[in-house]
C-alpha cells in the first residue's frame, strides 16, 4: 500500500507551489491536479505582474513552468479530481474516481471560480478583453473604455483600480441601487471617470478576436429591444465561488463557503480557496509555500 507524505489537492499556484516545497524537503508528494489543472491562470493570456517575468508570460505557460519544477523535485502529478476526503486512522483517504490515494497529510489548494454571467460569447473572449480581475489586468486598457459588471463592494473596487488606466469606467447593475458599502460606492460615484447604468443587464459580448462591445437590456422595461455600448473590456464582478464543497467536516466554512479553519490535524489550507481578498497568482504561491512549511514542520513533530 503505497503511502504519500502529504497529498496537495489543486494544482495552481498555490498547489504547484506548495509541491515544490514539499517535495524539495524529501516529502514523498502527491498532486492531484484535477482533469482541469492550472486554476484560473490558464484562462489568462498575458501576466504582467508575476515576479521574474520581466517581459511578461502567458498564463498557461507560467504554470507549465511550475508543474515542471514540482516534477524536477519529485512530486507525483495525477491529473484526477478528488470527490471525497476522510480519516482513517492516521491517515487520509483521498478518493478520485478511479482510486483512493493514502497520505499522511493533506493540504487543500482547491482554489475559487469566478462565477461568470453565461453569456453566448463571454467565455470565448476570456483574456481577449473579458477578465474578472482589475487588478491583474487594468493595465492593458491604458486609455481605454471599459464596463464592470455587478453591485457590490468587488465592483466598486474593480472600478476604482480601472480608472487609473482607463479613459471612461460604466459599471453596469440590473437593479437600481448598489449593495456595495455606502463607502464603497460613494468613492466609485464620486469620480468623475465612472458612469452608472442602473436596471441593466449585458446579454451578449461583441467582438470577433477581441471585446468591442456589448449588447444591452434594461431589467424594468418587459420588450425585448435591446442596446449597445462600445468598450474594449468588460469586467465581471458578481464574486467567486470557492472549490470547498467536497471538504465538508474537515473544514470549517464561512457564509460564502470559503474555507475559514481546519478542523482536524494535518489538514492544511492554501490559496484562493480560503482568500477572498487578495486573489492573485503571486499571494496563492505565496499560501501554497507557507502552508508545505507547516506540513513539513508537523509531520517532523508527529515523529
Amino acid at each position: 500500500m503505497e503511502i504519500f507524505d502529504v497529498a496537495i489537492i489543486g494544482s495552481g499556484p498555490a498547489g504547484l507551489t506548495a509541491g515544490i516545497y514539499t517535495s524539495r524537503a524529501n516529502l514523498k508528494t502527491l498532486i492531484l491536479a484535477g482533469a482541469k489543472w492550472g486554476g484560473q491562470l490558464m484562462l489568462t493570456t498575458e501576466i504582467e505582474n508575476y515576479p521574474g517575468f520581466p517581459e511578461g508570460i502567458q498564463g498557461p505557460q507560467l504554470m507549465e513552468k511550475i508543474k515542471k519544477q514540482a516534477e524536477k523535485f519529485g512530486a507525483h502529478i495525477k491529473f484526477q479530481d478528488a470527490t471525497k476526503v476522510q480519516k482513517e486512522n492516521d491517515l487520509y483517504l483521498v478518493s478520485c474516481n478511479l482510486e483512493t490515494y493514502r497520505a499522511r497529510a493533506v493540504i487543500i489548494a482547491t482554489g475559487a471560480d469566478t462565477q461568470w454571467l453565461g453569456l453566448p460569447n463571454e467565455l470565448r473572449l476570456i483574456g481577449h478583453g473579458v477578465s474578472s480581475c482589475a487588478p491583474c489586468d487594468a493595465f492593458f486598457f491604458k486609455d481605454k473604455k471599459v464596463a464592470v459588471v455587478g453591485g457590490g463592494d468587488a465592483a466598486m473596487e474593480e472600478a476604482l483600480v480601472l480608472t487609473k488606466f482607463a479613459s471612461e469606467v460604466t459599471i453596469i447593475h440590473r437593479r437600481d441601487s448598489f449593495r456595495a458599502s455606502k463607502i464603497m460606492q460613494d468613492r466609485a460615484l464620486s469620480n468623475p471617470k465612472i458612469k452608472v447604468l442602473y436596471n441593466t443587464e449585458v446579454v451578449d459580448v461583441l467582438g470577433q478576436d477581441k471585446v468591442e462591445g456589448l449588447v444591452l437590456k434594461k431589467t424594468s422595461n418587459q420588450q425585448p429591444a435591446t442596446s449597445q455600448l462600445a468598450v474594449n473590456g468588460m469586467f465581471v464582478a458578481i464574486g467567486h465561488k470557492p472549490n470547498s464543497q467536497i471538504f465538508d467536516g474537515l473544514v470549517e466554512l464561512d457564509q460564502k463557503g470559503y474555507i475559514s479553519k481546519s478542523l482536524m490535524d494535518g489538514v492544511f489550507i492554501a490559496g484562493d480557496v480560503q482568500d477572498y481578498k487578495y486573489r492573485q497568482a503571486v499571494t496563492a504561491a505565496a499560501y501554497g509555500t507557507m502552508a508545505a512549511l507547516e506540513v513539513e514542520k508537523w509531520l517532523e513533530n508527529q515523529k
